[in-house]
């Protein structure tokens, strides 16, 4: 506690301060009187009273007790954040200017409305305020100039939208207070940072705008919940917002009061709550909302199809609120409740406001259209429309078909043309229809399972069936871009690894030269690099950016995978982040020799194979005898059904990626010519030439002889040392490496990798085999794993899963989160525990079985 006072002593006091002011409104009385009193601002207070503090001291005390629940952690998280990033000083100082900028502007924009006849300002003038969030959206604004990155942009983007929102719908003085003051904050937290802002990296074009687009469609969706919590709505869109209180009425209460069209605030209450007396009409109200959050989240990620969605349900909400607001109780007949004070200019504005919002965001999105490029899979949007269509004409043949049959068991008999009258509003959601009168409802379970489901089954529909359409990644150029890609690589394009780009399930990028290629997977909206850009060294670099853009147009999170020491300071320049996620064991076979102790391992290998007869020979697939392909397929057979998971790929050859022409193969037979180990080896060029070999597929036979991994390693060294290559690289182990020095800071994305290898170690003993290559003496050339937002881990990790065990059946998974790792991530982060050589997994026999 001492450590957080020292470090936060702004926040720890006006934490204190909050929970004070708490106890004094929580005891009542006389004690809660005066601090109201005292304490409160607004227009009355400051304009009328003089009470010139109250604007300071109104954000230190609590509407209620129960807001604390919210109010604490918030100014905790907040504070706490522009303390370090600004300083206590500085954050005090910016967070009582930007309360006392926010709430003086206010006040002079209540009193030009007060004085010139504006109703809101009128009703609301008398308001008392209490509203710490004043302070900690000015606090949170200003350290916005101190953060860099994408974060800067995302905190002010969702406080001013939070903000904003509550304005609009809410529409209090506390609502407009709080957002002047964060518009101060954030002009303050700027002229007190003077230094540039780091280099981001550049997006895509469409991204501004689909950001906007989106957040836009999200503030519509979410804005009429506030009014559900709200207990005063004075904002200028509350009309679009569901407006429900008290108990809900009786079908006879209603019948009664509304029966002579008494047009009173009483009747238009319980008319609405009527229409909420059943579980189905409550969802219908949230649905469509919903539905707009999903087209938001389409907009976001660039899908044509989420724009659609979003111009005909914005469309669709403007023509009912023209029906039900405007036209229908304008024409005054019987059945519509007309509604009252239509004369104030305000009232039309606020419903005019309901009718051309929802129109201006459908003609926003209609006119950029083109920004929303990203389409779903040939045949997945025609399919959305066919299902849409189907559930709309079933549901209704079924309303009318059904109702007609139960025609007695609603308040008043109905006709076949009264049920297809109301047919529309099972579809609409209640807040449309609070003016009309009800003719008629259910009364029997049978009626009400048709008048309340038909709507809300439909919306499912069209809910389920849009986040549908955005999972999917898109089509694969595999076949037309193999030829580019390997001729880049025979140029020296793509390092020690790059041949992983070949292997069949990638797509691929090019540069718009053509000199640099990024081959990768779309798995759950991720991008996953099949390690490095391949192509000249001076294109490479500059594909990062444009492969990044690329998937950013596409609404991917990029993400590049096993990339080298050369690529990361490009990464960092453009603002993201790196981890370590293995080490690249790699030999200069200039310097090979298996002279010294430290190779007794290796010499005592070679020498039993020449005792027992063994040998080597080095071949490729389409070379060998059929023999021989039949004799690795069934070693690759029997080693992957000793697993308690399937193959896994990615970056891990298996027997198909051996038939590749450019794959070289070493086996060890024995004296009757049978296989008894295998590996293969992918070339690495420059200019043409081969220059490196980097070991891939490792298999042995269970009995064959001890060491021979050992054994033919080190024949393939000999063999590529006499050709001239310079370099053998034993390739990486997934989650395997260098572990954190005890007592460092370890990442949350650390923490999660070493606890995705810890898990899988006892199945594929992927350290195990890291230990093992350790034997050849080799260099370690750590290889990272670089992502642009700490929010995309739980998604980057999904899609690892995903690519690495593409195969994974619902039961695999349930027994693979049963495994039981040897060793504790704990233990794994303090690096105090050594492998035991005892383990039957550390065994170097049962090591050399494991694949790379």
């Amino acid at each position: 506690m001492t450590v957080i006072l020292r470090r936060f002593p702004a926040t720890v006091t006006y934490v204190l301060l909050l929970l004070l002011g708490g106890v004094f409104v929580g005891l009542g009385g006389a004690y809660a009187a005066t601090i109201r009193e005292v304490a409160s601002t607004g227009y009355e207070e400051v304009l009328r009273d003089a009470r010139w503090w109250t604007p300071l001291t109104s954000v230190f005390i609590p509407q209620n007790v129960v807001s604390l629940i919210v109010l604490i952690p918030l100014a905790a998280l907040c504070l706490g954040l522009a303390e370090r990033r600004m300083g206590t000083g500085r954050a005090i100082l910016a967070a009582l200017s930007g309360v006392v900028v926010g709430v003086l502007v206010g006040l002079a924009v209540q009193e030009i409305g007060v004085l010139g006849g504006e109703m809101w300002s009128r009703n609301v003038q008398q308001f008392e305020v209490f509203d710490p969030t004043i302070l900690i959206g000015a606090a949170l604004l200003a350290a916005t100039a101190f953060v860099g990155g994408i974060w800067q942009a995302r905190i002010r983007v969702v406080a001013l939208t939070t903000c904003s929102v509550f304005l609009l719908y809410s529409g209090q003085p506390s609502d407009l207070y709080r957002l002047l003051a964060a518009v101060a904050g954030l002009l303050i937290g700027r002229l007190m940072f003077r230094r540039p802002s780091p280099r981001r990296w550049l997006r895509s074009p469409h991204h501004e705008l689909r950001f906007l687009a989106a957040m836009v469609v999200a503030i519509t969706a979410v804005g009429p919940v506030i009014t559900l919590f709200s207990g005063r709505r004075y904002g200028l869109l509350a009309p679009l917002g569901l407006l429900m209180s008290g108990a809900t009425p009786s079908g006879q209460s209603v019948s009664t009061e509304c029966a002579a069209l008494d047009v009173t605030q009483q009747c238009l209450r319980d008319l609405t709550l009527h229409r909420l007396d059943s579980a189905g009409p409550v969802i219908l109200a949230v649905l469509p909302l919903l539905t707009l959050l999903v087209a938001a989240f389409g907009l976001s990620r660039g899908r044509r199809l989420a724009a659609w969605l979003t111009i005909v349900a914005n469309l669709a909400l403007a023509g009912l609120a023209i029906f039900y607001y405007g036209f229908l109780p304008l024409l005054g007949t019987r059945g519509i409740v007309v509604s009252p004070n239509l004369h104030y200019w305000e009232i039309t504005l606020s419903l005019a406001a309901s009718v051309l919002v929802p129109l201006a965001i459908a003609a926003f999105i209609l006119r950029n259209l083109r920004h929303f490029r990203v389409r779903a899979r040939h045949g997945t949007t025609r399919k959305y429309v066919r299902a849409v269509a189907l559930s709309f004409v079933g549901l209704s043949a079924t309303y009318l078909v059904g109702g007609w049959l139960v025609r007695d068991q609603f308040t008043t008999p109905v006709t076949f043309a009264t049920l297809l009258a109301d047919l529309p509003e099972r579809f609409i959601p209640v807040s449309f229809l609070r003016h009309e009168i009800i003719d008629f409802a259910p009364n029997s379970p049978l009626s009400h399972l048709l008048y309340d489901w038909v709507g809300p089954a439909f919306w499912i529909v069209v809910l389920i069936g849009a986040l549908g359409t955005y999972f999917d990644a898109g089509a694969s150029n595999y076949a037309q871009g193999l030829p580019r890609v390997r001729a880049l690589l025979r140029r020296g394009g793509g390092g020690d690894l790059g041949q992983w780009a070949t292997w069949s399930g990638n797509s691929y990028w090019f540069s718009d030269d053509g000199r640099a290629s990024v081959a990768y997977r779309v798995l759950a909206g991720v991008a996953i690099t099949t390690t490095e850009p391949i192509g000249d060294p001076d294109a490479a670099a500059d594909a990062i950016g444009g492969f990044a853009r690329f998937c950013d147009d596409r609404g991917w999170i990029p993400v590049f995978y096993a990339i080298h020491d050369s690529f990361v300071p490009t990464v960092l320049s453009m603002g993201w982040r790196t981890m370590v996620i293995g080490e690249e064991t790699v030999i200069r076979l200039a310097d090979w020799s298996t002279t010294g102790k430290r190779w007794q391992d290796i010499r005592s290998s070679i020498n039993r194979a020449d005792r027992l007869g063994v040998v080597a020979r080095w071949t490729t697939y389409a070379e060998m005898s059929a023999s021989w392909q039949e004799q690795i397929e069934a070693i690759s057979t029997q080693w992957v059904a000793g697993k308690a998971l399937p193959e896994m790929g990615f970056t891990l050859g298996s027997i198909e990626e051996l038939r590749s022409p450019d794959i070289g193969i070493m086996v060890a037979c024995d004296s009757d010519d049978h296989i008894i180990g295998v590996t293969s080896w992918m070339p690495s060029y420059r200019d043409g030439a081969i220059v490196g070999w980097t070991l891939d597929f490792m298999r042995r036979t269970p009995g064959g002889m001890n060491g021979v991994m050992e054994f033919l390693i080190a024949m393939a060294a000999e063999r590529f040392r006499e050709q001239g290559a310079e370099l053998m690289s034993l390739s990486t182990a997934p989650f395997a490496g260098t572990l954190p020095e005890p007592g460092s800071a370890v990442s949350l994305t650390e923490r999660f990798l070493m606890r995705v290898g810890t898990t899988i170690e006892p199945v594929y003993g992927f350290r195990s085999l890291f230990d093992f290559k350790k034997k050849f003496q080799p260099e370690l050339h750590s290889i990272y794993l670089a992502y642009p937002d700490a929010l995309a881990l739980p998604a980057i990790g999904i899609a690892l899963v995903k690519a690495y065990l593409p195969k994974l059946s619902v039961r695999q998974a349930v027994n693979f989160l049963r495994i039981r790792p040897r060793r504790s991530v704990r233990a794994e982060v303090k690096a105090t525990v050594t492998l035991e050589s005892s383990s039957p997994a550390l065994d170097l026999s049962v090591a050399g079985e494991t694949r790379t």
